[in-house]
């Protein structure tokens, strides 16, 4: 990668941003990253636009949702990374259970913009999401991959990033709860000085 990325927290001055990085199309299929935020009935029944209008309520509250990649300006990649509470469907989940009582922050989803997939966008959004958490006060952060179980997966398949990916941001793997879901932590210490 030749341009160097800079990273910022969603927020509502940059809402603008998220929705041209996203597109009409709400990044897939109207997700808009609500998939997690609320129930699959409610997930369905707000569509692309109910979705959109949720997630931007999220972000207009100040809640914390997630940073933005930006290259010469330009948003070209998203991780949503936030406290494990703000995913109810997270909580819900029985495959991905919390492993323990510790608190957490999650990244539930990446996307990178179609021009910059494959160019260590969503790698190194996994390594600023580190910074993002110490800098809010987190010290424990976890991601779900998808264990692609030698095959490529399919950018609609991989949107939780793959264990490659996370081990090369410093994440290891502490559980495997099925055979393609991997739970993965990465501990955060706060900066000296």
């Amino acid at each position: 990668m030749t341009v160097a990325l800079v990273f910022r927290p969603l927020t509502p001055g940059r809402w603008q941003d998220l929705e041209h990085l996203f597109g009409p199309r709400g990044a897939h299929s109207g997700c808009w990253c609500m998939w997690w935020r609320c129930t699959r009935k409610q997930f369905e029944a707000n569509g692309n636009a109910g979705n959109r209008e949720a997630f931007r309520e999220l972000v207009e509250q100040g809640d914390k949702t997630g940073i933005l990649a930006y290259a010469d300006g330009e948003p070209v990649g998203w991780c949503s990374v936030a406290p494990r509470e703000s995913y109810p469907s997270l909580l819900r989940s029985r495959t991905l259970r919390s492993i323990d009582a510790r608190p957490v922050w999650s990244i539930v989803c990446f996307f990178v913009s179609r021009q910059w997939r494959g160019k260590g966008v969503a790698k190194a959004l996994a390594r600023a999401s580190v910074d993002h958490v110490r800098q809010q006060g987190g010290t424990l952060l976890e991601a779900y991959p998808t264990h692609p179980r030698g095959r490529r997966l399919a950018a609609v398949s991989s949107y939780m990033g793959t264990p490659d990916m996370l081990r090369a941001a410093g994440f290891r793997e502490i559980a495997r709860p099925s055979e393609a879901r991997v739970i993965m932590r990465r501990e955060i210490r706060p900066r000296r000085g």
